[in-house]
């Protein structure tokens, strides 16, 4: 379902570091549930560390990832969506 071209906003592209956009684009890759057309990143600080919570409401799915970042830390909600007509993804 999130296979081909993918692409970012350029709100996106200019304020999440390219670390971050790799890895919210893997944790959907290697999830080993069905996916749902809407994915949900809610990223936050923990402890010193990046945490990012991906979910998806159907079928219900969350996984967490706490990682240490060179970077600021990022503190907000990402949404990832399948377009139905072109099968195109964003972040």
């Amino acid at each position: 379902m999130f296979s081909g071209k993918r692409f970012v906003t350029s709100g996106i592209a200019e304020k999440v570091p390219l670390l971050l956009q790799v890895i919210m684009w893997d944790m959907i890759d290697t999830m080993d549930e069905p996916k749902d057309y809407l994915q949900v990143f809610d990223l936050s600080e923990e402890n010193g560390k990046q945490k990012i919570v991906h979910s998806q409401e159907q079928p219900e799915y969350e996984k967490e990832c706490l990682f240490e970042t060179g970077t600021p830390f990022l503190c907000q909600k990402i949404f990832c969506h399948r377009r139905c007509d072109t099968f195109n993804n964003a972040i």
